[in-house]
């Protein structure tokens, strides 16, 4: 009895174990399963990820290719173009040779030329200075007057009474010319300025007084000249030259009746000058 009860406890407690053994592996069971699922979906992210690789490494392929085959293509256009452009650089460069030497020799014979153009000008120089020699008059006597001194005067001072202006002045013009030198040369001198502001050639006239002021510088017409020459510049508008000329006047000769008459001109360009202010 004892015994029975001994194998119904250690069936008992054996029957239990195997009951415990057996939950284990049916959870070890499960865990290789769970195991085997994540071993499997490892696997075929893993196949993805080799597959995008393997797609992406063959898109890398066929890249290099396109680009190692434009390069191919670049290298024979580049190639094709050097070949092409060979000969007719080759053609320039022969051409510019040839129009090297052509200008080289276009200098010599302008250079050529011009030599003997300078040779032909210096001949034509030659020929015109001889012509001009040929051709040149002789040098003709210095002319001489033939009248007198005292006559030519008297005649022009009769031809400036009688109103022949003209005829007077070329007289007088001639004394001065021809008998520059006597006594009466200032007078002339004086009459030629005389003409010409009486025929209204004022600046003329000015000139004429001029000479008869530094050619005859302490004559008895100087004092006729300066006022003379003051009234000429005044027809001319020229008012400060004919304050200048009138004081001239006064300063020269203060005690010759046409110094009065020139301070009267300066009075009269006084009172001008003040009306119009």
């Amino acid at each position: 009895m004892r015994w029975a009860w001994r194998a119904l406890l250690f069936f008992g407690f054996g029957a239990v174990s195997l009951f415990g053994q057996r939950d284990q592996f049916v959870q070890l069971q499960r865990e290789i399963a769970i195991f085997e699922d994540q071993l499997r979906t490892m696997q075929k992210s893993i196949e993805e990820k080799l597959a995008q690789l393997s797609q992406q490494a063959q898109q890398a392929t066929e890249a290099a290719g396109r680009t190692q085959a434009s390069f191919s293509e670049l290298e024979a256009r580049i190639n094709e173009q050097n070949r092409a452009l060979a000969q007719p650089v080759a053609t320039i460069g022969t051409k510019v040779d040839q129009m090297s030497a052509e200008l080289q020799a276009v200098r010599e014979a302008v250079a050529s030329l011009n030599a003997r153009f300078g040779k032909l000008e210096q001949q034509l120089t030659d020929i015109a200075t001889a012509l001009r020699t040929l051709q040149s008059p002789p040098t003709p006597p210095a002319l001489t007057p033939s009248i007198s001194a005292e006559t030519l005067f008297q005649n022009a001072l009769r031809d400036r009474e009688g109103g022949n202006l003209e005829l007077a002045l070329r007289e007088f013009s001639e004394y001065v010319q021809f008998y520059g030198e006597t006594e009466q040369a200032a007078a002339a001198q004086y009459y030629i300025g005389d003409i010409h502001y009486r025929s209204e050639r004022y600046q003329e006239a000015v000139e004429a007084f001029d000479k008869v002021l530094s050619n005859y510088t302490n004559s008895d017409r100087a004092p006729d000249a300066h006022y003379m020459k003051g009234m000429a510049l005044l027809k001319l508008g020229e008012t400060a030259k004919a304050r200048s000329e009138f004081n001239a006047l006064i300063k020269r000769f203060p005690n010759n009746e046409l110094a009065d008459k020139a301070r009267s001109q300066l009075r009269a360009l006084t009172k001008t000058t003040r009306s119009k202010q």
